[in-house]
């Protein structure tokens, strides 16, 4: 990761928000929410289904200036993780 500081990558998420069942655009909705509530530079670390919740939501997030910082699959979900930008 170009200039990434490592400590970031591997930093426990400051909070989860649990998006499986909840379907576009309602869980970038809610992601975009909590993310606007968190303080710059925290880790938010988001659950979503396969299709288009994991199409969508990270590509959005980073449309609005958060970086996603990974993507894992976790058996039928995902858990990304967000960090919110810095900018404001």
């Amino acid at each position: 990761m170009s200039g990434e500081d490592p400590t970031t990558v591997t930093r426990e998420p400051d909070t989860e928000l649990d998006l499986r069942g909840v379907i576009c655009p309602y869980n970038f909705v809610k992601t975009k929410l909590k993310l606007e509530a968190m303080e710059q530079g925290q880790i938010l670390s988001v659950l979503l289904d396969d299709g288009d919740p994991i199409r969508n939501v990270p590509l959005s997030v980073s449309n609005e200036g958060h970086t996603v910082l990974s993507q894992d699959r976790l058996q039928e979900f995902y858990r990304v993780r967000i960090r919110r930008r810095e900018d404001e």
